[in-house]
């Protein structure tokens, strides 16, 4: 950075944390080990799908990279800054994978395509000073709480901002400490992921597209990239964010000030949120879950369904209230209406669920013209509680007789904090499952054990833990 400039002082405070803070809530370093568990699976998991496989591997074919980083589910060993998009991309694909809601949205998970890459990369150049899987989680802890923190206040979807932009500033920050950056390099980094904003355009009709799969991907790969040049000794930008006219406060947002509403620590981590049992845009969780509820009651009976009424949060009807045609998988993901409907249905969710062939049973575009969305300030406020963060959903169905269901509501989703023991063992096994479509059964048990056991887990090596990731075909 330029000498004698002051630094915005959340891009000093992010740096300040990134390099100096050493995360010891046991609440934290427990929920970091899920989470890598989950991304893990949802990787895989993704790795069953063309769309996303198709974007994996070195730019040029052939390409061999000596002590590269592995991409879960692969047997490529690619540059860091393709490794990063390819783990994030893949982790990010189905939308399964852990999310944050508040101001913002987002997917703090994401962060672990950077991170596993440079504890992978670094430990591969290395034969003592390897990364544990200790410090991955640390570093995780770190990450979450840059991107969720920076969420709770500033609503970057209202001026037409993609939360990946986050993921951008969060990555970018741990992985240049994890290079070795001391606070100015951090900053210098940083400051260049703030200059790297990307429109929203991707997720909203009339262009709802699979961008959205990989955007974070793209994030994660600036990320490496924006850390590199900083320990190369490029310089960075001081006021980034509050320059007058051109920085991005004056510019997108409005002479607004970006805030961070509490001090740094593990918060985020404690509170994220886990998708358990089905992938679904997080705002619809609650109304899924009510409708499989409802499953066995209304499947019989759908030609006499009058109306459908879906009572939701502020978020959830600006982002995934949609009717009229939906054009694609991405699409379907992020509609209240479809995935309530599905549920209904079926009394299931899966990945599947949102492709052509489910899609076209007339009788899910019959379920979603009767649907009626309406709002519950309550569900709102406790949203948006510091205390609480549910995430509310109602599902009530009325008949053309007059009767009608119960008003089904469910407050926290079952990957909540507050039902997160009821997690745990869905999660193993959502984790087991996952793996399984891509690894042999010995070796999904020996790493179904390896979670399970917090100490063996985390004085593993990083590049051990990604070698067992590696499909034998």
């Amino acid at each position: 950075m330029a000498q004698g400039q002051q630094t915005d002082s959340v891009i000093a405070a992010i740096a300040e944390y990134a390099v100096n803070y050493d995360p010891t809530s046991e609440l934290a370093l427990d929920t970091a080990r899920l989470t890598l568990m989950d991304s893990i699976g949802c990787a895989m998991l993704a790795m069953d799908y063309q769309a996303c496989t198709k974007l994996l591997g070195p730019d040029v074919e052939g390409t061999i990279v000596p002590n590269g980083a592995r991409v879960i589910g692969t047997r490529y060993e690619l540059d860091p800054v393709k490794a990063a998009f390819d783990t994030g991309a893949a982790i990010r694909w189905l939308d399964f994978n852990d999310t944050w809601l508040a101001a913002e949205w987002g997917h703090p998970s994401d962060n672990f395509g950077a991170i596993l890459t440079i504890a992978d990369h670094l430990s591969r150049k290395s034969d003592s000073d390897k990364f544990t899987v200790k410090d991955v989680l640390k570093a995780a802890i770190k990450a979450y709480e840059i991107q969720g923190v920076l969420a709770l206040q500033n609503s970057f979807n209202r001026v037409g901002i993609d939360h990946v932009l986050l993921v951008k500033v969060a990555s970018t920050a741990v992985v240049t400490a994890m290079l070795g950056g001391d606070v100015k390099q951090v900053e210098n980094a940083v400051s260049n992921a703030w200059l790297d904003a990307t429109l929203r355009t991707y997720r909203h009709a009339p262009n709802t597209g699979s961008r959205k799969s990989w955007a974070a991907g793209d994030a994660l790969g600036r990320a490496v990239r924006f850390g590199m040049n900083a320990m190369a000794g490029e310089m960075g930008y001081p006021s980034a964010l509050t320059a007058p006219g051109w920085g991005f406060q004056d510019v997108w947002f409005k002479g607004e000030e970006i805030t961070l509403e509490r001090e740094l620590d593990a918060y985020v981590m404690e509170n994220i949120l886990f998708k358990v049992s089905f992938p679904a845009e997080f705002h619809a969780q609650t109304a899924v879950e009510c409708a499989f509820k409802l499953h066995s009651e209304v499947a019989s009976r759908l030609d006499d369904i009058e109306e459908i009424v879906i009572t939701s949060q502020e978020s959830a009807l600006r982002i995934i209230d949609k009717t009229g045609p939906l054009n694609n998988p991405a699409d379907r993901d992020h509609c209240i209406q479809y995935m309530t409907a599905i549920g209904l249905l079926k009394g299931s969710l899966t990945a599947e669920d949102y492709e052509d062939d489910v899609a076209s049973d007339p009788r899910v575009d019959a379920l979603r013209d009767k649907m009626t969305m309406k709002h519950d300030q309550r569900f709102t406020d406790e949203y948006l509680d510091a205390d609480k963060r549910s995430i509310a959903n109602a599902v009530q169905v009325r008949f053309k007789d007059g009767s009608s269901t119960e008003n089904v509501t469910v407050e926290y989703p079952i990957g909540h904090r507050r039902r997160r023991e009821d997690a745990k063992p869905l999660l193993a096994a959502k984790f087991k499952a996952a793996v399984a479509t891509q690894l042999d059964d010995s070796r999904v048990d020996r790493l179904a054990e390896l979670f399970a056991d917090s100490a063996k887990l985390e004085s593993m090596a990083v590049d051990e833990l990604m070698n067992l990731l590696v499909p034998a075909k």
